[in-house]
């Protein structure tokens, strides 16, 4: 399981006092507030959040530290992260996608497939992004209890049953 967890990603500046779009990837948006200091990926710079709000398909946020626009450019991109243990504890059919990328993926019939390499929300409900074994490309199935009636972070698998030419079988 990984140790820290991606809760958002800061997208362009907002105005010239240094506010931001944060782009939250928790179930309420708005939770990303209640984490603590926010960490890049590397660890180097933590982020507290001073002030958010919501607007149309994101957050406006204000970080503590950060009084320009040319200080806010500096931070567009920025993935921000948190340790696991600040976070709620998943339901029994939710999942931190971190727990799910590069689990094996198995056949509904025991054969293994590939492994999950991405999950994805284009708007319509997650999507399973997979590598076949042995392949460089890679397949997205939508990530429905129909075509993964199994998911087992604790042993660590995924069983699919993709629909008829999902695979392009």
């Amino acid at each position: 399981m990984a140790e820290r967890i991606c809760v958002a990603q800061i997208g362009a500046a907002h105005g010239t006092r240094g506010e931001l779009k944060l782009w939250s990837f928790t179930a309420d948006p708005m939770a990303v507030t209640e984490y603590g200091p926010l960490e890049t990926e590397d660890g180097t710079a933590r982020f507290e959040i001073e002030a958010a709000r919501a607007a149309k398909t994101h957050l406006v946020v204000r970080f503590s530290g950060v009084q320009d626009r040319t200080a806010a450019e500096r931070l567009v991109n920025v993935r921000l992260f948190v340790p696991r243990e600040r976070l709620p504890a998943p339901a029994d059919d939710e999942y931190y996608h971190a727990d799910l990328i590069g689990l094996p993926v198995f056949m509904s019939d025991g054969r293994k497939f590939g492994i999950v390499v991405a999950i994805h929300d284009f708007g319509a409900g997650d999507i399973l992004e997979l590598r076949p074994e042995g392949e460089d490309t890679t397949v997205m199935l939508p990530f429905t209890t129909e075509t993964v009636p199994e998911v087992d972070v604790a042993q660590g698998r995924i069983v699919i049953n993709p629909p008829e030419g999902a695979l392009g079988e």
